[in-house]
């Protein structure tokens, strides 16, 4: 087995928490005295969006990526009974408060990624995330850290779908077989980096609930990112 030239990330819940989220769709319909309608609006917060789906058309440019999240609030909040005198100002509002977030990233993090560059492995993030996944990372303190940083939104398809850790692995220069993937969501992170060839490291923080699902061969558990660096030592 050749050495680790990349290790690829996932972004939240991996490297970086939230310490808080802006207004709740539901706290918006309420500053606009709009009844919230939840079954219709559903959970998704990103809405009609989920993990696998590709959606290359939308991801042509950054204003086509913006316009496409805006239109999904807009058919959402149509379902919901909204008028179309009330619609437009929903939406924008709406729109900006999926933007106001204030991130910060997990303890440990930094120095894991400083000991990996100073290793000479290549530090890249592959995250469903919207179009200024940069933004997030700076917000983070983590831009210095990293190397590449691919979107689900740029790269046109959301993890677990090939695409997305394909694109991720071209930017870094290496193979699959050369990189080691680290995530804590199973389905979008373990199965799909394991179906792209790359050996896996599932985050399971001591503050998620329940118990974690077995793990399939070629994959490692911690309960932080210190395990990275134990598993390249190996």
């Amino acid at each position: 087995m050749r050495a680790a030239r990349a290790v690829l990330f996932d972004f939240y819940g991996t490297l970086a928490r939230a310490v808080s989220w802006g207004e709740t769709h539901e706290q918006v319909f309420a500053r606009h005295g709009l009844p919230f309608d939840a079954a219709n609006w559903g959970h998704n917060f990103v809405g009609e969006a989920s993990d696998g789906d590709e959606h290359l058309e939308h991801s042509v440019s950054r204003d086509a990526y913006l316009a496409w999240e805006r239109e999904r609030l807009r058919r959402r909040a149509a379902a919901c009974g909204v008028g179309e005198d009330d619609l437009e100002a929903l939406v924008a509002d709406l729109h900006s408060a999926s933007k106001a977030y204030t991130l910060k990233a997990y303890d440990e993090v930094p120095d894991v990624l400083e000991h990996l560059r100073a290793r000479g492995v290549t530090v890249a993030i592959c995250s469903n995330w919207d179009w200024d996944l940069d933004r997030a990372v700076a917000q983070s303190g983590l831009d210095h850290l990293v190397d590449v940083a691919v979107t689900s939104a740029q790269a046109g398809a959301r993890k677990p779908h090939p695409r997305i850790f394909r694109h991720t692995l071209e930017r870094c220069g290496v193979e699959a077989h050369e990189a080691l993937f680290v995530g804590d969501t199973f389905s979008a992170d373990v199965e799909g980096a394991l179906g792209a060839g790359m050996r896996v490291v599932h985050v399971w923080r001591d503050d998620i609930e329940g118990d974690p699902p077995p793990l399939p061969e070629g994959a490692v558990r911690s309960a932080d990112l210190r395990a990275v660096l134990d598993v390249l030592a190996a």
